[in-house]
């Protein structure tokens, strides 16, 4: 009997993978990338078409040992990496570092982590599709190029230490931009005019002066003219409107519209949306079910639904809410142009796992993006809802006044999941209005004129970014998170609230690239270049043409950049404050570091005296930092003193201090929970330290549970057993079985001898 080797590309997956497959199949994970480009040298060879020098990554040696024995063991291997782009390269590697060849290895793919999916692939294998591969060489190596050709010109000119991208360059000058747009605002004065109305029967409701623009009323003198010719004039309904109106459901999510939903409703970042709908698509213990991937793949910018699960949807609905929730016609969703079709919208894999009846089994993150996503996708196949809707025209004195109210007739797919467009929500904003016929005069109780002024542009949110990302066309679904997140970590841009401003330093190095590098953070550029990478997945151009012609343009603009920029011109803003250094008796200046702004003398290196600054900018003394701390719990006391401690921050974290320092220098460090499971007995594990500032994680259950370990837990599982994987400390993709007497480390044992 023929032995076959699938490897896919994440152990999560291994445990759902293994189980839907029989005795002949071993099953393995490739732990992503196994080969990339070197991080010491540029690693493309310009001169000669643009030829990557691909190695294989750094502590990735055992593994990849591993896979040639088991690869060599096999008579057939099957490559089941993800079904897009980054996957199809995975796999190409693989064929490429295990010496395979296109008779023994295959290619499959399946776009959901069930029994289903995973047999047909099985039984339909292909070959690698290298329109792909080059698609996703292209974008790696125009990154590479961007990143380390034109980096060094920021550490020269700007400030050492910068990174440049080719997306991250661009979504950093949208939000420069957006507050460019903010400072440059000049804020208009309108009024509008509100007359609280009363029928014969007492019901009161609100009508308001119907403009000819927003600007007509522009000050309170016009309005003041509106309100004289309606002083002592009764009101009439002139004219009554009355509408049907069909609200039709959202369409399910694509990867853009999930992490926008995600931040709006839960509060969830892109990144932390991304790797808990991962989590969900690559299998969740469903107890005596087994283990299952509950969604299908979450980076896709295609609304099309298959059959079946059209069909599945239909067969619940039916049974769940009833025939009128299902529309006349099946719902079918059409992706808009240039969107990548191979992979389904986002979408439950089972409809026989509602969120409640699973909850169980998820954490509190999970189960609300799959309640989130099975939401969505049920209402999409649902019945439009019915809105009545009522407009009452109103005239006083020649003045017209205007009332929209509505009610629901039939909710429809909205007893499941009311999405809101802006539309949607001016609408709420009317009420339900009283029976009035034309003709009618009611009594006006109270006319109210209201001053309002133009408001700015909003700063982006992680949510609206995405949005104007996606409607620019830059970058695609997979990148949308780490491009926010590497923007952020780079000091470019930071939080405020939930809106995202720009930095001094974000806005320097985007006037450089705009001055110097105009195509590299051009709107419509950038887009081009991922419709070249589209084009390039197509097979409609070439992999070498497209990096020739981006590269000839490119190179013109370093050597001139590194010949014209004057690093005077684009220096960071020193903001000096009126705080005097009492080591040298110069005026501090601002800095940003890690944890928010701090005072720091101007004389650096020779003198190092830095200050804490509170949120107003005024300097923190030691003892008043202490006072101001976050009190620890009452159970933490300290260990020299027995007083009261205090949460304090440093460089490396927060840590507990004594509420009576300077006096008393107690500290003790604060062991942090983790969101990962104890093997043992199920509690959650947490990072406690050691003498020497050692770490090491144990069971919040201790005593009762003393499972602990000097190796990083994770949430993966072990492919052999099922129990918790490992991280070696210090070793990025090297990982043990937290089983101690589990083979799949007695197999690592023998692979080192």
């Amino acid at each position: 009997m023929a032995t076959k080797l699938v490897i896919l590309e994440s152990p999560n997956k291994v445990k759902a993978v293994k189980g839907y497959l029989g005795k002949n199949y071993k099953v393995v994970a490739s732990q992503g990338h196994v080969r990339d480009l070197p991080k010491s040298t540029l690693g493309i060879d310009i001169e000669h078409g643009f030829e990557p020098k691909y190695i294989n990554i750094r502590g990735k040696g055992e593994l990849i040992k591993n896979l040639r024995q088991e690869a060599k063991n096999a008579d057939v291997v099957l490559l089941a990496t993800d079904p897009d782009r980054e996957g199809e390269a995975i796999s190409w590697h693989l064929m490429q570092v295990l010496g395979l060849d296109e008779k023994k290895a295959k290619r499959i793919r399946f776009n959901e982590v069930t029994e289903n999916a995973v047999k047909a692939a099985v039984k339909n294998p292909d070959e690698i599709d290298m329109k792909l591969v080059d698609a996703q060489q292209t974008r790696r190596i125009l990154d590479r190029i961007v990143g380390y050709q034109l980096s060094p010109v920021l550490w020269k000119k700007v400030k050492n230490g910068l990174s440049a991208g080719r997306v991250q360059s661009v979504a950093t000058r949208m939000v420069v931009d957006r507050e460019n747009e903010i400072r440059a605002f000049k804020s208009e004065e309108y009024w509008t005019i509100d007359a609280l109305l009363e029928t014969e029967k007492g019901k009161t409701f609100k009508a308001s002066y119907v403009s000819k623009g927003k600007f007509e009323l522009s000050d309170k003198e016009k309005a003041d003219k509106v309100l004289e010719k309606t002083e002592g004039k009764p009101f009439t309904v002139k004219e009554l409107k009355k509408a049907v109106r069909y609200k039709n459901p959202a369409p399910p999510f694509i990867t853009s519209t999930l992490q926008q939903e995600a931040y709006k409703r839960l509060g969830f970042q892109s990144a932390k949306t991304m790797r808990t709908a991962q989590e969900l698509y690559e299998g969740i213990s469903l107890g005596q079910d087994g283990t299952h991937g509950i969604i299908t793949y979450m980076r896709t910018d295609s609304l099309r639904i298959s059959t079946v699960a059209r069909d599945a949807a239909k067969d619940y609905i039916l049974s769940v809410y009833g025939k009128e929730y299902y529309p006349p016609k099946a719902r079918v969703y059409k992706t808009k142009s240039g969107a990548q079709d191979a992979h389904e919208a986002i979408r439950p894999s089972y409809m026989e796992y509602p969120p409640q009846k699973i909850k169980q089994y998820l954490t509190n993150d999970q189960y609300k993006l799959y309640k989130l996503i099975w939401d969505r996708f049920l209402a999409s196949q649902m019945a439009s809802a019915v809105i009545d809707t009522v407009t009452i025209d109103t005239d006083c004195g020649g003045v017209p006044f205007r009332s929209t109210g509505y009610t629901v007739r039939f909710e429809g797919y909205m007893a499941l999941y009311d999405y809101k467009n802006d539309k949607d929500e001016e609408e709420e904003k009317a009420t339900v209005l009283p029976q009035v016929e034309e003709g009618d005069v009611l009594e006006c109780k109270e006319i109210t004129p209201l001053q309002h002024f133009t408001q700015p542009p909003a700063r982006y949110t992680e949510g609206t970014l995405i949005k104007a990302l996606e409607e620019k066309g830059i970058g695609r679904p997979s990148t949308y998170a780490p491009t926010i997140t590497t923007i952020i970590q780079r000091g470019y841009v930071e939080r405020e609230a939930k809106a995202l401003a720009p930095t001094s330093l974000g806005e320097i190095t985007t006037k450089l690239m705009c001055d110097n590098f105009e195509d590299i953070v051009d709107y419509g550029f950038t887009a081009s270049m991922e419709d070249s990478l589209d084009d390039i997945e197509s097979g409609n151009k070439n992999m070498a043409d497209v990096l020739r012609d981006f590269y000839e343009g490119f190179e013109k603009d370093l050597e001139k950049a590194n010949e014209t920029i004057d690093r005077e011109n684009y220096k960071l803003p020193v903001v000096e404050t009126d705080i005097v250094c009492e080591k040298c008796g110069s005026k501090m200046v601002v800095k940003s570091g890690r944890f928010g702004k701090f005072a720091a003398c101007p004389n650096y290196p020779e003198c190092r005296n830095t200050k804490p600054l509170d949120k107003d900018g005024n300097p923190i003394s030691k003892e008043s930092a202490a006072k101001e701390a976050t009190p620890a719990p009452d159970d933490i006391k300290c260990e020299l003193c027995g007083g009261p401690m205090v949460i304090r921050r440093s460089r490396y974290g927060q840590f507990y201090a004594c509420a009576s320092y300077p006096k008393c220098k107690g500290t003790r460090p604060i062991n942090k929970e983790l969101d990962v499971d104890c093997p043992l007995c199920g509690k959650k594990l947490a990072v406690r330290h050691g003498k020497n500032r050692s770490t090491f994680y144990s069971c919040t259950g201790y005593p009762d549970c003393k499972f602990i370990s000097y190796d990083v837990p994770t949430n993966e599982k072990c492919p052999v057993c099922g129990s918790m994987l490992l991280q070696k400390r210090g070793k990025e993709d090297s990982y043990v079985c937290s089983k101690k007497d589990c083979s799949y480390n007695a197999d690592k044992k023998k692979s080192k001898k």
